[in-house]
């Protein structure tokens, strides 16, 4: 729904519009009829009429439902109109288990998530997401007016939380589309406990205050839940510098941000891959299938974004 905006701005105010929110008692839903009656607040009731009524559209796919539907409606400024989003209350159908194998994530920055599946492992590495970042960001910060946020840089900031979003949707539902497909029933992602308590530096804390692992988290959870995948929360304490083979835990295994070299047992392995298997024998504690030293857990796939399509498409092998 797009209604227009009828506030009074000065001439030349470039000011942000906020988002207002209008809770159970501020708005009434009529599905029947596609409107919603809006409440203006007491401090305006006295001089103007108490609501303002909006016909809206919705897709195809969308049905607002009955009346007890909609939790909350919000009056979005895009930059160009005004947009209603209706926040509503839905109840999911969810399927049995689809199978008894289990999966490790380990979460990151670089590399946004490593999965370590029973066969296979999987790098989805965050690339695009930062060159989005480093794009809109720096259109937000030439557009800045002098009274605060500009329209464009207000447009700038909305279109990068609009990439990232769809970013994090269409990684969690190629993650577990991949879970489904290899009968994966339970899934363990890395959860790094108390991490942004840490002083890691300027560069460190910027990176990590913009890292959406517990945004990741929940997407797995309820995508999870939908397609019969157990999504587990598993803290992540020494599981990169621990050998996935023998248990080994010494520091320099690390070699650098990419490789890791096991001081006892030779292994050979990606550094996120290593991650990503001890995360998934905390459910399995045992390893199982063949050998992964040297081999599948140096070189795994990596599922990469593509812009145009809007989806993980392009797989290719890698070498750490």
């Amino acid at each position: 729904m797009r209604p227009r905006s009828h506030a009074n701005r000065k001439h030349g105010d470039t000011r942000p519009r906020s988002t207002v929110t209008f809770k159970a008692d501020g708005f009434e839903h009529d599905p029947e009829n596609n409107r919603v009656r809006l409440s203006k607040g007491s401090n305006l009731k006295e001089y103007w009429s108490d609501f303002i009524l909006c016909e809206y559209q919705t897709r195809p796919d969308v049905d607002l439902g009955d009346v007890n539907t909609v939790q909350n409606v919000r009056a979005v400024w895009n930059g160009d109109e005004w947009q209603l989003h209706f926040v509503c209350k839905v109840e999911l159908e969810t399927n049995d288990s689809v199978g008894d194998e289990v999966a490790g994530i380990d979460l990151g920055i670089t590399n946004i998530a490593t999965v370590a599946f029973p066969d296979e492992y999987v790098l989805y590495p965050g690339n695009s997401l930062k060159q989005d970042k480093h794009y809109f960001t720096r259109a937000e910060y030439d557009t800045e007016g002098e009274n605060g946020p500009s329209e464009k840089s207000l447009w700038a900031r909305q279109k990068l939380a609009n990439r990232e979003t769809h970013f994090y949707h269409t990684l969690t539902d190629a993650i577990i589309t991949e879970c489904v497909e290899r009968g994966v029933g339970t899934l363990a992602v890395s959860w790094p406990e108390d991490v942004r308590e840490a002083d890691w530096g300027k560069t460190g804390n910027k990176k990590l205050h913009s890292w959406a692992f517990d945004r990741i988290y929940q997407y797995l959870a309820y995508k999870g839940k939908m397609r019969g995948v157990e999504v587990l929360k598993e803290n992540e304490w020494d599981t990169s510098k621990t050998c996935s083979r023998c248990g080994d835990s010494t520091k320099s295994n690390r070699v650098e941000r990419g490789l890791y070299v096991c001081s006892s047992c030779e292994l050979v392995a990606n550094a996120d891959c290593n991650g990503a298997e001890n995360m998934r024998q905390k459910i399995t504690p045992s390893p199982h299938g063949k050998d992964r030293s040297n081999g599948c857990v140096a070189q795994p796939s990596t599922y990469l974004f593509d812009r145009e399509s809007g989806t993980f498409t392009t797989r290719e092998q890698v070498v750490s």
